[in-house]
């Protein structure tokens, strides 16, 4: 199920129910060593489809960029929040992924109809749907997978040039081999996850 057809299934069902606002949310940023976690909700317009949107770990990072700027030009609504590593140390990596969606879809200039959240339960004010791997089954996450996705990116190229020993510009934030490498040759920086990295210095 990868086509635009195949990805607005979750959303025909709705529209045909009468909705109108049907926003999609996902998350970027849960397992890396450092960072934040960022969550993306929009509310796309469901009857201008852009070609292309997928799971964003499904294309390119040049395309992801472009698909980025279409999906802020075209989409009724979105909102990005990031949840900071000290945060995410304090309330942990779940709670912390639940803190930004919050944010994110609380602050939408129009209020949804419906959230179809990538895997994530929880109450965000509004009825929501949870897919599993809702990134490649639903047409609204997707598009907010990729905004996720490409903001958290851009926010990680920003700190490699704070902290360029680490790498962050590569692999941004996660454990790649390179990163382990780098964080056991010069420690922590303050943007590493304490609990995720605490088991590099035992």
């Amino acid at each position: 199920m990868n086509d635009k057809l195949d990805l607005l299934f979750y959303e025909k069902q709705y529209l045909e129910k009468g909705y109108k606002f049907i926003a999609g949310m996902d998350e970027a940023g849960r397992g890396p060593l450092a960072g934040p976690v960022t969550a993306a909700c929009c509310i796309m317009d469901l009857s201008h489809i852009i070609s292309g949107i997928n799971d964003s770990k499904k294309i390119p990072g040049k395309k992801r960029e472009v698909l980025f700027n279409s999906i802020t030009d075209n989409a009724f609504s979105y909102r990005i929040a990031d949840i900071d590593n000290n945060i995410i140390d304090e309330i942990n990596i779940l709670e912390a992924t639940k803190k930004a969606m919050k944010i994110a879809s609380g602050n939408l200039a129009i209020k949804p109809e419906i959230i179809f959240i990538d895997a994530v339960k929880d109450n965000f004010g509004v009825p929501s749907l949870s897919l599993i791997h809702g990134d490649a089954l639903s047409y609204s996450i997707a598009a907010a997978s990729i905004l996720a996705k490409v903001h958290r990116d851009d926010l990680m190229k920003k700190y490699a040039e704070l902290y360029p020993e680490y790498g962050f510009e590569k692999h941004k934030g996660y454990g790649t081999k390179l990163h382990i490498e780098m964080l056991k040759k010069y420690g922590p920086c303050p943007i590493h996850r304490k609990t995720f990295i605490k088991n590099f210095f035992k």
